[in-house]
């Protein structure tokens, strides 16, 4: 199946671009937040971009279901049956959006078949687009320039530290037993789906995530990591993490890398146990 050619590519970028600056409009302003049934925190700037979005997806690729945190979602028995589809996060990181840490994206990516060939993760605030597709590569954005972006391979750690990057609010006591059994490395805290783009440009190496996540969490990164020569790995079985295999939207926990190496595979095994 062919994923998504350059016209299309483009009309997604400058539409996220666009999107992005009306989220940016609200983010700097006063403006409304909810709670939702989870507890969550839900503003006026999800519900704009997710309208956007929507309207945006169904240009590019009509008749095309698309999958929202923000919008009723299909049952399985429905979704069951979806080979391409959309599945998007309007606003990842809401609870930074709301204390105004800028450390918030806009999520779109294209599942295909269970795996995220396309995938365009945008941090408005930080004016960084990080964008990839099967085939052709991964990429990162900034001021209008795009280069590509590749993970790297391990260093040797007597060398130089391994990057390891963390959520600065989830799986903590989990995430510092992993570290604790890793060789020399060094911790990078960061927030939404901007730690697997960490991974993904080479920035960072390892990205376990030992805490729940959603599938619209992490689709989109996690298509620029594969897009960037990555892996986004099911911790229990080292297997590739996919996408609508089962009624629940929810994750398992997972680790960001390029390919296996038997210390991480050991930390993360000593980490799991403590979970």
């Amino acid at each position: 199946m062919k994923t998504l050619d350059e016209q299309q590519r483009q009309r997604l970028l400058e539409g996220v671009d666009e999107i992005g600056r009306q989220v940016m409009v609200v983010y700097r302003r006063d403006f409304d937040v909810e709670t939702k049934a989870d507890n969550s925190p839900l503003t006026e700037a999800d519900l704009l971009a997710n309208r956007l979005l929507t309207t945006l997806l169904q240009e590019v690729l009509p008749d095309t279901p698309v999958l929202s945190e923000e919008s009723k979602q299909a049952g399985y028995d429905v979704r069951r049956h979806w080979v391409r589809y959309w599945l998007i996060d309007p606003i990842d990181g809401t609870k930074e959006f709301v204390k105004c840490s800028d450390e918030f994206t806009i999520n779109v990516a294209l599942i295909e078949n269970g795996v995220p060939v396309f995938g365009i993760v945008q941090a408005p605030a930080l004016e960084q687009t990080w964008w990839g597709q099967t085939g052709i590569g991964a990429f990162k954005r900034t001021n209008g320039e795009s280069h590509p972006i590749k993970t790297r391979a391990l260093p040797d750690p007597g060398q130089a530290p391994w990057k390891v990057v963390g959520s600065r609010s989830h799986g903590a006591s989990a995430f510092e037993a992993f570290c604790h059994e890793l060789p020399n490395h060094e911790r990078v805290s960061m927030g939404s789906s901007l730690k697997l783009c960490l991974v993904a440009e080479g920035a960072a190496d390892l990205y376990p995530r030992l805490a729940p996540t959603c599938e619209w969490d992490t689709a989109a990164a996690h298509a620029v990591v594969l897009a960037a020569g990555g892996d986004v790995l099911d911790v229990s079985t080292l297997n590739p993490l996919r996408y609508n295999q089962k009624e629940s939207l929810n994750n398992p926990f997972f680790i960001v890398c390029r390919g296996t190496d038997e210390r991480w595979v050991k930390a993360l095994e000593h980490a799991r146990s403590l979970a």
